[in-house]
């Protein structure tokens, strides 16, 4: 219901756009087999996603060793941090997301967890590398349901409502619903001019003259 620190607000990953200065070659080669099953695993999760293939992934590696170490690894663990909120709704009994979700949600979280994925995670600077892809590649496939669930959790954390989880979510739509009807109204009155923003036909005049 509300705009959440959840959504990637920074700069998109630099796949699948050559760069001109970047050599692909300077990355490490990747089994196509290996790719070939991270591209479908992510099109288990969100069908609409890019496809990665050996050349895109080398040319962001390629990318992310062009950078100065701490700017590169800072890029790659501010992405995982956001996974945490992923593992959190599929934790919460309060939230109730439906089988689907879920599932798509459990695949993401499953693969990042292996150490042994199509780049192991021991590799230095590019271990997590894939892991950070594939939550981005797939964000489009959760991002509402994980905004939402991030709101209900602050909703819940500042109002603490009543009841059981059901309760909960009921009082967290009703106050946002109520919420988004003030700002409507608010919007309305400031779109409204008194004499429709324009000078009377005959102007105002004090005293008698």
């Amino acid at each position: 219901m509300r705009t959440s620190a959840l959504t990637p607000a920074y700069a998109p990953l630099p796949f699948g756009a050559a760069q001109a200065d970047i050599d692909p070659s300077t990355a490490p080669d990747f089994a196509p087999e290996a790719v070939a099953r991270f591209d479908a695993l992510l099109h288990e999760i969100h069908p609409d996603a890019p496809r990665v293939n050996v050349p895109r992934l080398r040319g962001l590696a390629a990318s992310l060793m062009a950078m100065p170490s701490d700017e590169a690894r800072q890029m790659l663990a501010l992405r995982m941090t956001r996974i945490s909120s992923l593992r959190a709704l599929l934790r919460d009994a309060d939230w109730n997301a439906d089988d689907a979700m879920r599932a798509r949600v459990s695949k993401l979280v499953d693969y990042v967890d292996r150490d042994d994925d199509l780049i192991p995670d021991g590799t230095d600077l590019l271990g997590k590398l894939d892991d950070v892809l594939l939550f981005e590649l797939a964000w489009p496939a959760f991002e509402d349901e994980a905004e939402e669930y991030i709101d209900f959790c602050a909703y819940r954390h500042d109002e603490h409502p009543d009841g059981d989880a059901a309760h909960q979510r009921a009082a967290w739509v009703r106050d946002r619903l109520a919420e988004l009807a003030l700002l409507q109204h608010n919007a309305r009155v400031n779109d409204s001019h008194y004499a429709n923003g324009r000078m009377p036909a005959t102007p105002f005049r004090i005293g008698g003259g």
